[in-house]
């Protein structure tokens, strides 16, 4: 039988303050079920959101205490594919050190891919990743020789947008983008005004005395994801508008920490710009990529498939993982990418996924053990 892995929430306690600046809010049953408050990371200590039923634009913030993620077994390997293969409808799989590392395709995925398909598996693809857009993940895809369509992908940069468009975000408000050309595109094709991105990467600040930066008061949401054009000032000009702007968002597209841009070794990603303004503006953003189920609801409500016919492949336990466990799916963890055996089966890992194996071409290899 396929063992589950449980992820248990011991408490969650809301609080007001008495400070304007600071409101902390009890939850309105009308926020998007992407919080994922039922099986919620320990990413999500507070968000902003607009809050139209209250008409208000201003910060609402959760804190969230004592949460802890508790493993009802040890991961184990993977020695059935078949079986693991047969329990499910759908696999949902990473991209970065699950299929590709950089530009180098894994060996056997496409055949992998190709199996899967031909025993009718529904497949969908989410990356972290938000210097493309949807379209352009599906050129990269057709450079690698993978039948992808674009329908299939699911992209952070995809996310922020729509996310946005779910609670409405006023179509005279701004965003301002401290990430690359995969989140502009997808904001323009939501219908969103933007500003920021790669175009302010060479955009200096000379400290002179006096001197006072300006910026648009219009900006209602500040987006952040990985950023090779990253800057002084980025983190200044996004600092104010969160700071200053009443009612700002400040969402980040995912808190990954490393990856692997290239096959060489990891890369410092998306979480070390993330961090740069939580630093600076003492305030946690709402994350809408993995392990958000944001992206896990929308997929489930796209494609109406049920979460418990879901296998979630990745090869990080805190973004993969614990989105395929926040959304109800069972996990498979892959050692090709950033997590070693060694990581997983540590003491103070506390994120088990149901099976672990080296990469997902074993699904060609391991078959049904012998009665």
């Amino acid at each position: 039988m396929l063992s589950r892995t449980v992820v248990s929430v011991s408490a969650v306690s809301s609080t007001f303050s008495t400070s304007p600046s600071r409101f902390l809010c009890k939850v309105n049953p009308t926020i998007p079920k992407f919080l994922g408050l039922e099986k919620l990371s320990h990413y999500f200590t507070n968000w902003t959101t607009w809050n139209k039923d209250l008409n208000l634009n201003r910060k609402c913030s959760t804190r969230m205490e004592n949460f802890t993620t508790k493993a009802s077994a040890a991961a184990q390997p993977l020695t059935n594919a078949d079986e693991l293969i047969g329990s499910v409808e759908t696999f949902i799989f990473d991209c970065d050190g699950v299929l590709w590392k950089g530009d180098k395709l894994i060996d056997g995925v496409p055949q992998t891919l190709d199996m899967l398909r031909s025993r009718g598996k529904r497949l969908v693809f989410v990356t972290n990743n938000s210097t493309k857009s949807r379209k352009q993940y599906g050129k990269k895809f057709e450079s690698l020789g993978l039948d992808v369509s674009e329908e299939e992908i699911f992209a952070s940069s995809f996310a922020a947008a729509t996310y946005l468009k779910s609670i409405d975000f006023p179509k005279d408000k701004k965003v301002y983008v401290v990430g690359e050309d995969g989140i502009l595109k997808e904001l323009e094709l939501a219908g969103f005004q933007y500003l920021g991105g790669p175009e302010d990467g060479g955009k200096k600040i000379e400290l002179k005395p006096g001197f006072l930066m300006e910026h648009d008061k219009d900006v209602g949401a500040v987006v952040v994801g990985f950023d090779r054009y990253f800057n002084y000032y980025k983190v200044q000009y996004g600092t104010l508008c969160i700071r200053e702007n009443p009612g700002c968002l400040f969402i980040a597209t995912n808190r990954d920490a490393v990856t692997h841009l290239t096959d060489a070794q990891e890369w410092a990603v998306g979480g070390s710009m993330v961090g740069a303004f939580v630093g600076s503006t003492l305030r946690e953003p709402l994350v809408v990529g993995k392990p958000s189920t944001f992206m896990m609801d929308y997929l489930a409500n796209k494609f109406r498939i049920l979460k418990s016919q879901i296998c979630m492949v990745g090869d990080r336990l805190d973004t993969d993982i614990l989105f395929g466990q926040n959304g109800g799916c069972k996990t498979l963890l892959v050692l090709s990418g950033v997590t070693s055996l060694s990581m997983l089966q540590s003491p103070s890992n506390s994120i088990k996924p149901d099976f672990y194996t080296n990469k997902i071409s074993d699904f060609l290899s391991l078959k049904a053990s012998a009665v």
